[in-house]
């Protein structure tokens, strides 16, 4: 008698762990934040090919607790929040009527390079809208992404009016698509995570500054952690379940100070003075507009719920100052400086800290 194949007991892909990825910390720190507070306003991860980019958006994706969705609906729906209901379930909620309630992995929505703009927004059935009188609406990928993360690789590459209309429906929170004068809008709450290699070309600056933080990633360059991470990557191939076995605790651990860091969020202040002084750096380094001192507040806030405190320190602005205001410095040409190096010192200096 043959022995029939047994299917996995969970019918989805295996993920690598997000707690066993090796180094990049500060591309791990910016994504934490950005799921404790989805309006900071999304990542950019500029960095090398081949340094685990994709792996550790997949795998944060993969870590985070399962949601609450109205079973069927294309746009993710919550059946709590009003603010995250597309027309039709905000139509039935507010008359009270039932709905099935699933859950659901958050979704994590890869936009290829060649999508066009029906793909990315959704289209309208002019025909059946027309002949049926009904709103014919096919979602796109940014229904998909609804309460999720939408990861876009090689951002640089892609086509400057599509970064446009992604960068408006992250900040916005909602998508509209208008068609021979007929109009539908759902949700479109997600966390935007860009990449791209700087080898491949920049991005605009006003583009760059609508993302709320930006990360630069390097390969690894100590052998001993190259070594960690081959073996490492080595042992999740040849068995992928029993790789995860092992990191199921701190999997469950970092979920965990994930949902109590959101719960936290709105109790978390900041002294008035420390945000006169993140001010007071912005305008030394002479940034365009307000957005860098909104994301260093509210990045501030989201670390410092991570850690369960609810008073944020000048180390938290230290640490997430960086990241929220480096690519939104003006480019000198004749400049060699590392824009990250130049933050920290405009921050030791108007903190009055000591530099090592």
């Amino acid at each position: 008698m043959t022995a029939t194949l047994q299917a996995p007991p969970k019918n989805r892909r295996l993920v690598f762990p997000f707690t066993a990825i090796v180094g990049q910390e500060q591309m791990k720190l910016a994504l934490l934040l950005n799921v404790i507070d989805p309006k900071i306003g999304g990542v950019m991860i500029m960095g090398d090919r081949g340094t685990g980019k994709s792996t550790t958006i997949r795998a944060l994706a993969d870590l985070l607790p399962e949601i609450d969705v109205i079973a069927g609906d294309p746009f993710n729906s919550s059946p709590t929040d009003v603010e995250m209901m597309g027309d039709e379930v905000r139509a039935k909620f507010e008359n009270q009527e039932h709905f099935e309630v699933a859950k659901k992995k958050v979704p994590m929505i890869d936009l290829p390079l060649g999508a066009t703009e029906d793909r990315v927004c959704g289209t309208i059935d002019i025909e059946k809208a027309l002949s049926e009188g009904v709103k014919a609406f096919e979602p796109g990928l940014l229904a998909k992404a609804n309460r999720g993360i939408l990861y876009v690789d090689e951002v640089n590459l892609l086509d400057d009016h599509l970064v446009d209309v992604l960068l408006d429906s992250a900040a916005s929170g909602w998508n509209t698509v208008e068609r021979e004068g007929i109009s539908i809008r759902h949700p479109a709450r997600f966390v935007l995570v860009g990449s791209g290699n700087p080898e491949e070309g920049e991005l605009r600056p006003q583009l760059l500054d609508r993302f709320g933080m930006h990360a630069e990633i390097r390969t690894v360059k100590e052998p001993d952690l190259r070594v960690q991470i081959v073996e490492q990557r080595g042992e999740f191939d040849r068995n992928p379940q029993e790789f995860l076995d092992k990191y199921q605790e701190q999997q469950e651990e970092l979920q965990r100070k994930l949902v109590q860091a959101q719960e936290l969020l709105p109790k978390v202040t900041i002294d008035y003075d420390i945000r006169v002084k993140i001010s007071e750096i912005c305008s030394e380094l002479d940034i365009d507009g307000l957005r860098g001192d909104i994301v260093t507040n509210r990045a501030a806030k989201a670390l410092t719920a991570f850690e369960s405190r609810t008073e944020v320190t000048v180390d938290d602005i230290r640490r997430v100052m960086p990241l929220c205001l480096r690519h939104r410095l003006r480019k000198d040409p004749l400049e060699s400086i590392d824009s990250g190096y130049k933050v920290e010192k405009s921050i030791n200096r108007v903190f009055g800290l000591d530099v090592d």
